[in-house]
């Protein structure tokens, strides 16, 4: 709930701290003192659109900070610690407005959005006056109410998750039929280029191997010069093995003069003797390979380029042309199979369709009947609130199957008739601002478990009624404060008689410079402005004593 509110510089207001408790509370006060100053300065905390015009005279910013104590399960929680703005069980919204016309928002002194201070605004309160309407008169929120109201969320909620499934189930039945209609388009072109890349068939890394290839083969006669100069090295005059076969001799002529002394010499000479055999071989084996080939050049040369021109055609690099002609591989077969494929994804979102349907019918027909049952207790409280000829009437109406959505398969909206004979419509429409604050009143007394919102906010929901009636609406505000806290902006005696909680909001000073006060108020301070309600500028005893009637009672 509502805790605290300050404000700073906000037209008429100086400076205002105001501790609020739960039930009713009431503000009272003369017409002019600045009591939609106050609703107005909860709104910017809320999120409410503000300009430079609220920021009061000669200040240069107007501060506002609403402290809420919400309960441990409001949603609100989960959506500030989606955002990392939890703080211990502390909420406090804060808005600033410059006198040049900016804006900031702050959501536990950190700045936020206004966009997610009036997302969170929203859970929290729920304000009804004569200029404009939130919450329960919104008509995209009468589905939910309903659906709370007789207890069909949780099939809501399946109905809806049915819905995304379908959607989903038709959406890859769409994109496969594009996906196919496309290949379709292009299947000569596909087979072409299949055909093309068989014939080429390209292997990854094929590239680099070529290149390097190919710079090899353009060096051949250095290569060759090299490997016949290394050989003549090793060849010429007495040539290595005949030079190692002399020294071997030489050593086994006296190795008996030395027993094992010279072993190690005679090895070493032995495996010097294989490994020279070994590198003529290898020596001429690398002549023949590197020997200067114009035609394998010419061959490299036409594989190379046969490949980087195939890679340009398809704005590729050489190694992806191999993953290319089978991905091309892979339209043509989903060309042969698409039948048999869409067959399946069709069926799939027949069978998704079907589904939904059976749950938003089963549902509708339930909020047919949850619809009545609401009518019926609605219409039951409109006569205490001297709405006596108005009709209540939920209407559900059927949608084309293009507007269906998560919500089912029909459009729900609280309609109202306010003459006899006259058909009933959208409540926002018909219904003055006075009696909109108390068909709220009504649907409030109705659905009060409906809703997240803790606090509500009523501006004048007794204007244009009195005696029995605006005690009607005293007893209904009070019932209401029971379950949650209720803030009622009231020039009935009636209403401000119930209330919990009693501010009166006056206006000081003199037109070139005014200032509004909030005081709370009990006991003797409160029977005197209730008996001013009753008897106006001047207060009789028989005023006092009514008020003390009615504050007792």
């Amino acid at each position: 709930m509502l805790v605290s509110l300050s404000v700073r510089d906000l037209v008429l207001i100086d400076r205002l701290d105001l501790e609020i408790g739960g039930g009713l509370c009431a503000l009272t006060g003369e017409t002019g003192a600045g009591k939609s100053i106050l609703l107005d300065a909860l709104g910017l905390a809320l999120g409410a659109r503000g300009n430079s015009a609220l920021v009061r005279r000669d200040a240069a910013q107007a501060v506002i900070s609403a402290g809420f104590e919400p309960a441990g399960d409001h949603p609100v929680w989960r959506l500030l610690e989606e955002r990392g703005l939890a703080d211990d069980g502390r909420l406090v919204l804060r808005r600033l407005l410059t006198a040049d016309g900016r804006s900031r928002a702050f959501i536990n002194d950190q700045p936020v959005g206004v966009t997610l201070l009036r997302e969170l605004g929203e859970t929290l309160v729920e304000i009804q006056g004569q200029a404009g309407q939130r919450g329960l008169l919104d008509v995209s929120t009468h589905g939910d109410l309903l659906d709370n109201f007789g207890g069909l969320m949780a099939q809501a909620g399946k109905m809806g998750d049915a819905f995304h499934a379908w959607r989903d189930a038709a959406r890859a039945l769409a994109d496969a039929e594009a996906a196919l209609a496309e290949a379709r388009r292009d299947e000569d072109y596909l087979r072409h280029i299949v055909a093309e890349l068989d014939d080429l068939a390209p292997l990854p890394g094929e590239e680099a191997d070529l290149d390097t290839k190919r710079n090899i083969l353009m060096q051949g006669e250095k290569l060759a010069e090299a490997l016949e100069a290394a050989r003549a090295e090793l060849t010429d005059g007495r040539g290595i093995d005949d030079r190692i076969g002399t020294a071997q001799r030489l050593i086994l002529r006296t190795a008996d003069r030395a027993p094992g002394a010279l072993d190690g010499v005679i090895e070493a000479l032995e495996r010097t003797m294989i490994e020279s055999a070994e590198a003529m071989i290898a020596l001429d084996a690398a002549a023949r390979d590197l020997a200067p080939d114009a035609d394998r050049l010419e061959a490299t040369e036409q594989r190379l380029f046969a490949l980087r021109a195939a890679a340009r055609k398809h704005n590729t690099n050489p190694d992806a042309l191999a993953a290319l002609r089978d991905e091309f591989a892979a339209k043509l077969t989903s060309i042969e199979d698409g039948g048999s494929a869409l067959t399946a994804l069709s069926k799939a979102a027949d069978q998704a369709r079907n589904q939904f349907v059976k749950r938003a019918g089963a549902l509708s027909k339930k909020r047919i009947l949850a619809g009545r049952a609401l009518d019926k207790k609605v219409m039951a409280e409109l006569p205490h609130l001297k709405l006596k000829q108005v009709v209540f009437a939920t209407r559900l109406d059927p949608l084309d199957e293009a507007a269906w959505t998560t919500s089912g398969a029909e459009r729900i909206r609280f309609e109202i008739a306010t003459n006899p004979g006259d058909q009933p419509g959208p409540i926002e429409a018909i219904a003055s601002g006075g009696e909109l604050s108390r068909i709220m009143l009504a649907l409030k007394v109705v659905l009060t478990q409906s809703g997240a919102a803790p606090t509500l906010v009523f501006d004048e929901v007794d204007s244009g009624i009195g005696g029995a009636a605006a005690a009607a609406v005293g007893e209904r505000l009070a019932r209401l404060g029971q379950s949650l806290q209720v803030l009622v902006v009231t020039h009935s005696p009636q209403v401000a008689a119930r209330a919990d909680h009693h501010f009166r909001v006056v206006k000081q000073g003199d037109e070139d410079r005014a200032i509004t006060r909030v005081e709370p108020l009990a006991d003797d301070a409160r029977r005197e402005e209730v008996a001013r309600m009753l008897a106006g500028e001047h207060i009789t005893d028989a005023a006092r004593a009514a008020a003390a009637s009615l504050i007792d009672a």
